[in-house]
């Protein structure tokens, strides 16, 4: 389950808060569903939501106007990782 957040809307009380690649890291390696806080500027809320997927952040609170392209990254990195199915596959003929 991924969730893409408003920079004001509310979280779950039982999510735990990350600011680095460690925290998220710890916290997931405990079982915790981690929310990470975006940067404002959209190429970098962009890199650093793939980064945080990566290491296995699930909520992710990003600007009004880069929700849609933090969610196509972190669902790409997902990808990437194993973790969710390609939305689109092809078969590369050499």
């Amino acid at each position: 389950m991924t969730v893409v957040l408003g920079p004001d809307d509310a979280i779950d009380p039982g999510w735990a808060m990350a600011g680095s690649m460690t925290e998220v890291s710890d916290l997931v390696r405990a079982g915790r569903t981690v929310v990470v806080t975006l940067p404002e500027e959209p190429t970098e809320a962009v890199a650093a939501a793939a980064v945080f997927a990566w290491a296995g952040a699930r909520v992710f609170r990003a600007a009004p106007g880069t929700a849609r392209d933090v969610r196509l990254a972190v669902e790409m990195t997902e990808s990437l990782a194993g973790r969710r199915p390609p939305a689109l596959t092809r078969r590369g003929l050499a």
